[in-house]
């Protein structure tokens, strides 16, 4: 089924202010693309050095001039449970790449941090730039040149963007991304959210705080609510860049192991050297960039992504606006509730028919590119499957049922649960902003309200603590931008604003930081561009200043007199604390560089 008119039409107003750079980027993948194994372009010592680690077997078959070699890339490491998973992976690609007549090697590895770890601490103020770092650590894995495919081992917040990015980067190589899966289901993310706020009212004690927590983050894999990790596997999936079926299988399962030894196969069998040549830089294109953003709104994603995907397309020369992201929003309706946006988990969007279903709906209205290039074969409709594992212990594909397992959680295209994806861009007189209101209830979407102004999250907290927060207002939380303190997620704001909205008063945030997959049930603008150290206009609020922030509308304005308010100088903030300490400090030349938050808040 061909796409939706509307689709198509933004598809190809990408397409036409993408040309000057995509054609380009094209030019140099077929430039790139070669005939005989990669390695095989070395000098003698070159290439001794690259296999002097082997065992007798692979470096025999190194030496020679035909066998495949797949570069593994890792976000592995131990203490954070959604890359933990990973550590057996390298050998069971290996093995299995043996077994197809191949080698594979750990080209390199990539920092992996947590969000929910530094979530209100210093170390947060490092998460955004990681992205980047983790694209330039792939590359420099992948720049000895030694790989025919590569597989790219990541799951969380920015590493699979900064993995996309590198994998784009060297587009010319076909790319698999691996999962990890969902940790199994703990407590209710509802009855986690329910003690944070009794915590932040000071009903209940850090103990109890700390058991909910426990119970709900309690083993290997991602978190279950569906933020920006698990919105990043729902977009590898999407996009073609997962094997089908693959996103959402828990870790330490059969099926997840043979979902990886079928990943591998796959990667070798989509190199230059054979007859399926499908280069990362192809299988990423205007088309597969709105499947994605499309998908990011039918399940109410992560509001990071609209940073991430604008960064991810820039990697493959394709040009998507925080516009782009916004008109397709209002075409594309939502068929997921998974926390926030509802009770249920990823795991139960598994169970009611996943990903398999949701794209099926999808294309099925139009409402997706089916004439995709992907890395499992031609045509997106070759995912509206569900991955099983068949009685041989390989992979096995049956066809995603016709009924939800649940209409709860995951429910048709012409039954959505809103007629929008609900994640759209603000614009007005203070600049550019997104905000995500599929978690907002109707009734709270629009705020017009006095600011109260902060320079920094800990200030309202203060606040918030003092009592000090009465009355109807809209908190501005500013000097929170990518130049300012590299962009930090703002999320512990959530329960304290929460707890006020309950209590009957009209509350919304305003702030040039982020919010996170996680964006709640209070009304916020986040991202605001450009931001206070940019010289944006939130750098002139007053407190007092009345502003109003319309989520149906898309409207965020400040009610001053508009003379009175271009006369008034930008407020100044002494940022140095966030200068140095736990590596801050060397990533001045970060902030220094970084670009605005609506061109990806990227530094390349």
């Amino acid at each position: 089924m061909s796409a939706d008119r509307r689709i198509e039409d933004i598809t190809d107003r990408i397409r036409e202010r993408s040309a000057p750079t995509r054609e380009p980027y094209l030019a140099r993948i077929r430039q790139k693309a070669a005939t005989a194994p990669k390695r095989s372009a070395l000098n003698c010592g070159n290439l001794a050095h690259g296999f002097a680690a082997c065992g007798p077997t692979d470096k025999e078959r190194l030496i020679g001039d035909r066998t495949l070699n797949l570069g593994i890339i890792t976000s592995y490491n131990d203490m954070l449970s959604a890359h933990q998973p990973f550590e057996t992976y390298p050998e069971i690609i290996r093995q299995t790449a043996r077994e197809a007549g191949a080698t594979a090697q750990v080209a390199g590895a990539v920092p992996a941090m947590c969000d929910g770890v530094t979530q209100g601490q210093t170390g947060m103020e490092l998460s955004l730039f990681s992205r980047d770092v983790i694209a330039m650590s792939a590359a420099v894995g992948l720049s000895h040149d030694m790989f025919d495919a590569a597989v790219y081992l990541g799951v969380c917040d920015k590493i699979v963007p900064g993995l996309v990015i590198a994998a784009l980067s060297f587009g010319h190589l076909p790319a698999i991304f691996v999962p990890a899966g969902p940790m199994t289901s703990g407590l209710p993310n509802d009855e986690k959210a329910r003690v944070r706020q009794l915590y932040a009212e000071g009903k209940v004690g850090r103990d109890a705080l700390l058991e909910a927590e426990s119970k709900s983050y309690h083993g290997p894999g991602t978190c279950t609510f569906y933020g920006t990790a698990n919105s990043n596997q729902m977009l590898m999936e999407i996009m073609g860049l997962h094997t089908p079926g693959s996103s959402f299988v828990n870790p330490n399962t059969p099926l997840r192991d043979a979902l990886t030894r079928e990943a591998t196969r796959r990667a070798l069998a989509i190199t230059a050297l054979g007859n399926e040549y499908t280069p990362a830089g192809l299988v990423v294109d205007e088309r597969a960039v709105v499947n994605g953003v499309v998908g990011l709104h039918a399940t109410g994603g992560s509001t990071n992504h609209t940073l991430h995907l604008v960064a991810m397309a820039a990697a493959a020369g394709i040009k998507l606006t925080w516009a782009d992201i916004s008109e397709l929003s209002e075409i594309t309706p939502l068929l997921a509730r998974v926390y926030p946006n509802g009770l249920a988990d990823v795991n139960h969007f598994q169970a009611a028919g996943g990903m398999g279903f949701l794209i099926r709906e999808l294309l099925g209205h139009g409402l997706l590119h089916d004439d995709v290039r992907t890395a499992w074969g031609t045509g997106l409709s070759s995912y509206t499957v569900e991955a099983k594992l068949g009685e041989d212990g390989q992979v096995v594909r049956t066809p995603t049922p016709e009924l939800s397992g649940d209409p709860k959680v995951l429910t048709t295209a012409d039954q959505p649960f809103s007629e929008n994806g609900g994640l759209r861009m603000l614009s007005g007189n203070m600049g550019k902003a997104v905000i995500k209101v599929s978690a907002v209830k109707p009734e709270k979407r629009v705020v017009e309200a006095p600011a109260r102004v902060f320079h920094d999250q800990d200030e309202l907290q203060r606040a918030f603590k003092a009592g000090e927060l009465t009355g109807d207002f809209v908190a501005v939380v500013r000097f929170q931008g990518p130049k300012s303190n590299g962009m930090p997620e703002l999320h512990k704001l959530t329960p304290s604003l929460g707890v006020l909205q309950d209590r009957g008063q009209r509350v919304a945030l305003v702030t040039d930081g982020r919010m996170s997959g996680a964006s709640g049930k209070v009304p916020a603008a986040i991202h605001v561009t450009p931001e206070a150290l940019d010289g944006g206009p939130i750098g002139k609020i007053r407190d007092g200043d009345l502003i109003r922030l319309d989520g149906e509308a898309g409207t965020l304005e400040v009610l001053v007199d508009p003379a009175e308010f271009a006369r008034r100088p930008n407020a100044e903030a002494d940022l140095s604390a966030n200068e140095t300490g736990l590596g801050r400090d060397l990533f001045a030349v970060f902030r220094r560089a970084v670009g605005t938050a609506d061109t990806g808040a990227s530094v390349f």
